[in-house]
């Protein structure tokens, strides 16, 4: 379903809603009566001279940041249904996430065993030995999934699994999925024979009329005495685009309906690790899966790399947008650092070897494998990103190491812009990445941050920025602190180029959040839209090419604006954000240009500053799309309480 030109994920559809302006009107109207309006913050004056562009709007001004943090990948945007899937991750009781299954009589143990694996980089796998089982009485494992297993219902699953047999006579694996709370069947399957050598099996699980649900688990037996080894155990829902291994689909659409540009891939610390050997090693994340090693995430739980270099790419395919390729630079969270020279050298190569995957024809080494891989055509990229957050880097190293990659990759690919992650005192950097996590009254102190930098110096990516306020995911008061700043950045887009808000997911259950105040949260079954999410979404969606020249005068002090135009289609695009617990009444002045008599209101607001969306409430705010009338060169318009507004004023 679209409205306002979003695509919105499943059980999402009622969250956009269209208002006649008569019936905005009433809503406000009954504000009033309640007393919510009855007081107003003093008259703003906008002027804004809409044939006099200041300058031009970035093309790429909105875009995504994600990384492996709060599940965004597994258990998240990357939909594998097999939680611990190389049995690499331990609790107390063993295999975290792993249990085992008795059927009837049957009798078993199963166990980590180091000495067996299907691979060099999976050289581990789970050993199941089993004393006694039939077909009446099988014996197996249990996984539990990601918080469970969504199941729905008509719905095929793909699986696999690597096993290897002491013996043939120990048959088949039979694979089920059950319902937690009725032990019922509600889809199965059965492997061939397995063999005494490693080998990769293949399944589908495709269910029936069952009820949608979350409470489910994957169940693996045998129905022989024997030892089973088993890796890499995959299940896997239908996928966004039917991409083989790829992405969530209602997670997908989100990002979509956020209208970006680009995406940062593959993320902040998440590219380097907490030591240097836990960096994210591209050439471990590409090939088949039986190939990928896993590595642990700065965030204290394995990282399985589905999510490898070549998916990246991919996803970016999917919503048809640019890639910043992040390359590591020598640099990882807890100070393990190389100094430039010789030492940082093999990484030097690495990142030019990892932008010839990417951007290579099959001619060259790496273009052709990425081509062998199943992907031919490069892929188009223009900025490539030295490191995440150096400024950490108290060796003062960071300034040689970028020099090092940044005349390395000029050499080779001189069309490239380089991000510097740091300020630097010897060299301009083609671009500058800022990083900027504040409460709301901090942005809406810092909202002319950039009026005044100098033009001359670096342009700027606002790599990573939100309002930290509000659990799991942002409230209304994050929402409009985030307005607030966005006002600032699109009337500095003459030098901001980029921008992208941070992190983006985080997995509601318990023990699935590692950072609070996010953009959009999930289980295993649904999704939602934080109140951030909307005034993104509207900000990437109504903007225009140019920014006019404009001015304001009166107005409260938690008033903010930012007004850009597109000359092609006519079109005058207001933002305005009142962050008051007051109405904020104005006085619209638009001179050099003729609109057409009505427009376009799409109004995002809340009751109070802690009021949010949640998994079980996901349309609490949302934004509310009504016709403007009575438009001219000068009218009035008064914003409620606590909301961000976008004015849509086409011409004549």
């Amino acid at each position: 379903m679209r409205r306002l030109g979003m695509k919105i994920a499943t059980g999402q559809t009622s969250a956009w809603r269209e208002m006649t302006a008569a019936t905005m009107v009433q809503v406000l109207m009954s504000a009033a009566l309640s007393g919510v309006l009855s007081a107003q913050a003093p008259l703003a004056t906008l002027n804004i001279q809409v044939d006099k562009p200041a300058h031009q709007v970035s093309p790429t001004l909105y875009g995504l940041m994600t990384e492996e943090i709060n599940y965004s990948y597994d258990g998240g945007l990357y939909p594998e249904m097999v939680r611990n899937r190389t049995f690499q991750e331990h609790g107390f009781g063993g295999m975290a996430h792993w249990n085992i299954e008795h059927g009837g009589s049957s009798d078993a143990t199963m166990s980590f065993d180091t000495t067996e694996g299907p691979s060099a980089a999976l050289p581990a796998s789970l050993l199941l030995e089993v004393k006694q089982a039939d077909e009446a009485n099988q014996a197996g494992i249990r996984n539990e999934g990601y918080w469970g297993m969504a199941v729905r219902p008509n719905t095929t699953y793909k699986g696999s699994f690597y096993a290897k047999a002491a013996s043939g006579d120990i048959g088949s694996i039979r694979v089920a999925l059950v319902g937690d709370t009725s032990g019922k069947e509600v889809a199965t399957a059965t492997s061939g024979g397995l063999s005494s050598e490693w080998k990769r099996y293949e399944f589908t699980l495709s269910t029936g009329k069952v009820e949608p649900s979350s409470e489910n688990h994957l169940l693996l037996t045998v129905a022989h005495p024997g030892k089973v080894w088993i890796d890499l155990v995959s299940l896997f829902p239908p996928t966004y685009k039917g991409r083989d291994g790829g992405f969530r689909t209602d997670l997908m659409e989100m990002m979509a309906g956020m209208h970006p540009t680009f995406l940062r891939l593959p993320g902040g610390n998440y590219l380097e690790g907490d030591q240097i050997d836990e960096r994210f090693d591209w050439k471990n994340t590409i090939g088949p899966m039986v190939g990928r090693p896993t590595h642990r995430s700065p965030w204290n739980y394995q990282s399985s790399d589905g999510m490898g270099l070549l998916e990246f790419l991919e996803w970016t395919e999917d919503l048809k947008i640019q890639t910043v390729l992040a390359v590591y630079a020598g640099y990882s969270l807890k100070g393990d650092h190389i100094h430039p020279g010789p030492a940082l050298t093999p990484f030097v190569d690495d990142a030019l070897d990892e932008i010839e995957f990417a951007t290579g024809d099959s001619s060259t080494k790496w273009g052709a494998m990425r081509a062998k891989l199943g992907h031919p055509a490069p892929f188009p990229i223009k900025y490539v990103e030295i490191g995440n957050e150096d400024w950490f880097d108290r060796s003062g190293s960071y300034e040689g190491r970028y020099a090092q990659f940044y005349k390395a990759i000029k050499a080779k690919y001189p069309q490239l812009e380089l991000i510097a992650t740091a300020p630097l005192k010897r060299m301009k950097p083609d671009v500058l990445d800022d990083h900027y996590y504040k409460r709301a009254d901090e942005f809406f102190a810092d909202v002319k941050h950039y009026d005044t930098i100098d033009r001359n110096g670096p342009k700027i990516f606002v790599g990573e920025w939100a309002t930290r306020e509000g659990s799991p995911t942002t409230n209304m008061g994050a929402a409009l602190g985030d307005a607030a700043w966005m006002t600032g950045m699109e009337r500095n887009s003459d030098l901001i180029v980029m921008a992208s808000y941070a992190p983006m997911f985080v997995n509601v259950n318990p023990g699935g959040m590692q950072w609070e105040s996010d953009l959009i949260g999930y289980d295993a079954m649904t999704s939602y839209g934080a109140p951030s999410f909307y005034a993104q979404a509207m900000f990437a969606e109504y903007l225009g090419t140019e920014v006019p020249t404009s001015s304001v005068t009166g107005g409260g002090d938690r008033f903010f604006y930012s007004v850009t135009r597109d000359p092609g289609k006519g079109t005058v695009y207001l933002k305005l954000v009142n962050a008051s617990s007051v109405a904020q009444p104005l006085e619209i002045d638009l001179a050099g240009g003729s609109v057409a008599n009505t427009g376009t209101l799409v109004s995002l607001a809340g009751t109070n500053l802690a009021e949010t969306n949640t998994i079980s409430a996901p349309s609490r705010i949302v934004p509310v799309k009504s016709e403007l009338k009575n438009l001219g060169e000068k009218f009035k318009h008064t914003m409620p309480p606590y909301s961000v507004q976008v004015l849509e004023m086409r011409g004549k």
